[in-house]
């Protein structure tokens, strides 16, 4: 029996996760708000310079977006115990993806980082010209783009398995899994980046219901903790 779940009645222990869920779900949306309007596609003057006049809410937004992947993993392993009943091996390599997917993010923030240090004239940068230094802006931030499409992709893998793990499960409404799948078809949509930009609203939006209708059912719902147990009964019988 797994930390969490042993620990908790099941119905208890779920909500738990709702609680982290949604906890994540605030501070993805907050880090958004934070950055929101600061980058200007195209426009390496305008940005610069939103940056820099906005330069605490930028690293407000950064750092709660940093807030926001932290939680991302703790709900990833809870995810795992919840799931660990219904296929303990297909729980820890859809774990694996998530993480994976939240490495990326995490690691594409440097390059959110990167613009402060060019744009703040260092002393070893004083060579590079304001029109380089705006460029160069525009690069990393673009870099930052690219990397949040590559970690969508793992999460898309990540949501696909969710799915069909709470399809297969008896604790959970077998919608919940169709459209934790559907998600997951729609951030895969991402390995085509030009496909991806056609399809954004749509997949944005399906992704946020289909996460929010997770976080939600088990935050005040919670599971069938008779069937959870039997499940996780099973299990260890197996």
């Amino acid at each position: 029996m797994t930390t969490l779940m042993a620990n908790a009645s099941p119905r208890g222990g779920a909500r738990i996760i709702g609680a982290v869920y949604l906890l994540y779900f605030v501070t993805a949306i907050l880090a958004g708000f934070f950055q929101r309007g600061l980058v200007i596609s195209g426009d390496a003057a305008a940005t610069t310079n939103n940056i820099l006049a906005h330069e605490a809410l930028f690293r407000l937004g950064l750092a709660t977006g940093l807030i926001s992947t932290a939680c991302y993993i703790a709900v990833t392993a809870l995810l795992y115990e919840l799931f660990w009943s219904v296929n303990s091996s297909l729980s820890l390599v859809a774990a694996f993806f998530s993480l994976v997917g939240c490495a990326i993010q995490a690691f594409g923030s440097l390059f959110q980082l990167a613009p402060l240090v060019v744009l703040r004239g260092n002393p070893y940068l004083s060579d590079i010209k304001i029109e380089q230094s705006r460029a160069l802006t525009l690069v990393f931030l673009e870099m930052h783009a690219q990397a949040v499409n590559i970690c969508l992709v793992f999460f898309g893998i990540y949501c696909l398995l969710i799915g069909y793990l709470i399809f297969r499960s008896a604790f959970l409404p077998r919608l919940l899994g169709v459209l934790m799948a559907f998600a997951g078809l729609g951030w895969l949509s991402f390995l085509s980046p030009p496909l991806a930009n056609t399809l954004s609203p749509h997949i944005l939006v399906l992704g946020f219901i289909a996460e929010l209708s997770l976080c939600l059912w088990l935050l005040v719902m919670g599971v069938n903790a008779q069937r959870w147990l039997e499940q996780a009964g099973e299990r260890q019988a197996g």
